[in-house]
């Protein structure tokens, strides 16, 4: 990446959680098409702002950076009770969400770090 384009898109756990997305799109288009309004659109919605909710606290600095830092992991939460869903309703298996799942808990504790981080700040 050129240093031009440092800053939010520098941080290991923006990249984690933008492989997030990548992984969630992909677990969505195996549900089935009812769920388009439902599921689906929650679940994309919840994984795009996670890194969308870390570059605008990045942006933003200060305290803000710490609270749109603890908005992403509550993105990530609520993508998990999403994971679950879906395994409970049998639209989907533990398996078919498990990449996807792994990466929301990396991401999770990530932000969880940074979050403690910059408490006080």
């Amino acid at each position: 990446m050129a240093a031009a384009r440092k800053g939010y898109r520098s941080l290991d756990v923006w990249q984690r959680a933008m492989e997030l997305v990548e992984a969630v799109y992909k677990v969505t288009q195996l549900l089935p098409d009812s769920e388009r309004f439902g599921l689906i659109s929650q679940m994309q919605r919840a994984a795009v702002s996670a890194p969308s909710n870390i570059a605008e606290g990045y942006g933003r600095g200060g305290r803000d950076y710490r609270r749109f830092v603890v908005m992403a992991r509550g993105s990530v939460m609520e993508l998990e009770t999403q994971f679950e869903i879906t395994v409970r309703l049998k639209l989907l298996s533990r398996e078919e969400i498990r990449e996807a799942w792994d990466l929301s808990q990396g991401t999770a504790k990530m932000l969880s770090r940074l979050a403690d981080s910059l408490k006080g700040r």
